[in-house]
């Protein structure tokens, strides 16, 4: 029972990271700080760590996807991140990939053909 679960810990992760970078970039359409992202994610029982979430955030605002913002208004400066132009039409795409796949996947798990 334990190997099971120590495998299925594993196998369970690396599913996930396929999924990370949707999750995060659903809830981007308005401005938020990466803990106010972790929370909404959470609430969605999206578990990410910060550790996987800041570089992810970077790595995404290189790539143009993200756009951030420094609010220094408040008590302690936060840094907000929201969606572009070009990171809207990403994640469209991205979805209509994610459909796909769940379609696939569906087809193969339901012994059907994934082509057809």
């Amino acid at each position: 029972m334990e190997k099971m679960n120590e495998v299925m810990a594993g196998l369970t992760l690396e599913l996930r990271r396929g999924t990370i970078i949707l999750s995060v970039l659903s809830q981007l359409n308005e401005p938020k700080y990466g803990y106010s992202l972790v929370q909404s994610l959470e609430e969605k029982n999206v578990i990410l760590d910060p550790s996987t979430l800041y570089p992810l955030l970077r790595r995404l605002e290189k790539q143009g996807i993200l756009k951030s913002e420094w609010e220094t208004t408040g008590t302690k400066p936060r840094k907000y991140y929201i969606l572009t132009d070009f990171g809207k039409e990403v994640y469209e795409k991205l979805c209509g990939q994610w459909l796909e796949m769940v379609a696939s996947m569906d087809r193969l798990m339901n012994g059907g053909n994934a082509n057809g």
